[in-house]
């Protein structure tokens, strides 16, 4: 706990919390957590796109490891816990078994990884993509809302981005992924449990919508005459909200909007939102997604606008590995308490790592399930427990037999 408010304090943000990748707060954080990694006992590093890495190898060198981790990055006013409780439960997990002297018959290790929220450049998961081989090299030119790519960003940070190939891990190398998390969501305070075991992350689609109208003086033009791109906007977000509340699964989000030119006495001439669909079903995610750009068209075409609708952005549902599950819930019901599963409505470095490992994650109880929001609150009491059960499931954790 006291950890997660070290890393608090690394922020942009004065009296909040506020870390995008690649910032010098988020330079702060990753030496804080380097220096932690170290002091349990393990080898650490920054690879190439920015992720903070610690080894514990096994009972001998070179062994394939278990992976355990988080992310290092924050939405904008964030909660102190999304993302660090999970880095610094494994490295506290670690220290509690060099300070035994053990070592298991496999490695470990510890990832905090880079951009998993995408706020300084639209995109996910650029960390865990890149480990996992499948980050596309084109990525690395999009840029942020001051016109740096992600590219220049790396090597303004010290790193190069032509050695991504350096991160990625062979299938093999990564005998699976477990992930300690607060859970984002009122599930586990419902049923009086301090942690529960993760089925299946939802999938989700990103867009970026421009609307291109025509700016015109407020007070010279009538209203029948303008091609207000605002005002379009407007219909159209509250067209992804009526959408998406046709079905309870699923969810759908304008998150950033953007007018211009932006001044109070001028008719807004572009405009650009983004759009956020999830749901644990692909076929329902895919379908709104698609009635979305179905209704933005409508009402550009009605108003006179031009639109254009870019896909950021899309993974498909994550499931939890079965066996993995069981485990944990072994490892959850050692601690007396029983074991629960339930999906994740957000999204985690795991659908990445899915290409390469079998996944699994542990949700820890947080207060009224406010997330993403400095709000977010959990107990000493949870994160302990926590705690415990990933190290019992790291003690005990017999990797699956090959088919």
């Amino acid at each position: 706990m006291q950890r997660c408010d070290a890393l608090a304090r690394h922020s942009e943000l004065p009296g909040g919390l506020t870390r995008v990748f690649l910032s010098p707060e988020f330079r702060a954080a990753s030496e804080a957590v380097l220096g932690w990694m170290r002091e349990a006992g393990m080898q650490a590093r920054v690879d190439a796109i920015g992720n903070v890495v610690g080894r514990y190898e096994g009972s001998r060198p070179g062994l394939p490891c278990l992976m355990l981790g988080s992310h290092l990055d924050t939405v904008r006013d964030a909660g102190k816990y999304d993302g660090m409780l999970g880095v610094v439960s494994a490295i506290d997990c670690v220290h509690a078994l060099n300070a035994a002297g053990r070592r298991l018959p496999f490695a470990i290790e510890v990832l905090g990884f880079g951009d998993e929220e995408g706020v300084r450049f639209g995109t996910t998961l650029l960390g865990s993509r890149a480990l996992a081989g499948t980050l596309d090299p084109k990525v690395l030119e999009t840029r942020d809302a001051a016109g740096k790519s992600i590219a220049e960003a790396l090597r303004a940070f010290g790193l190069q981005s032509d050695h991504l190939g350096s991160v990625a891990r062979r299938k093999g190398d990564v005998l699976a992924y477990a992930e300690l998390h607060i859970e984002q969501g009122p599930v586990l305070e419902a049923e009086g449990l301090p942690v529960g075991v993760v089925s299946a992350i939802n999938g989700f689609t990103r867009l970026r919508v421009t609307l291109r109208g025509e700016a015109g003086h407020a007070g010279t033009v009538p209203m029948n005459l303008r091609r207000d791109a605002l005002a379009a906007a407007a219909e159209c977000v509250l067209a992804v909200e009526n959408i998406s509340r046709t079905h309870r699964e699923l969810v759908g989000t304008v998150g950033r909007l953007e007018a211009r030119p932006g001044a109070i006495n001028v008719i807004p001439g572009e405009v650009q939102f983004t759009v956020d669909v999830r749901a644990p079903d692909d076929r329902l995610r895919i379908q709104a997604a698609a009635s979305i750009e179905s209704e933005i068209r409508r009402i550009s075409r009605e108003r006179k606008i031009q639109y254009d609708v870019e896909a950021l952005q899309a993974f498909g549902s994550s499931t939890c590995a079965l066996w993995l599950m069981e485990q944990l819930e072994r490892a959850v019901q050692a601690q007396g308490v029983r074991a629960l599963r339930l999906p994740s409505g957000a999204g985690h470095d795991g659908m990445a790592i899915k290409d390469i490992a079998d996944i699994a994650m542990l949700f820890v109880r947080c207060k009224g399930g406010i997330s993403h929001n400095p709000a977010e609150s959990i107990t000493e009491a949870d994160a302990g427990t926590g705690a415990r059960v990933l190290l019992h499931f790291i003690e005990r954790f017999a990797p699956a037999i090959p088919a």
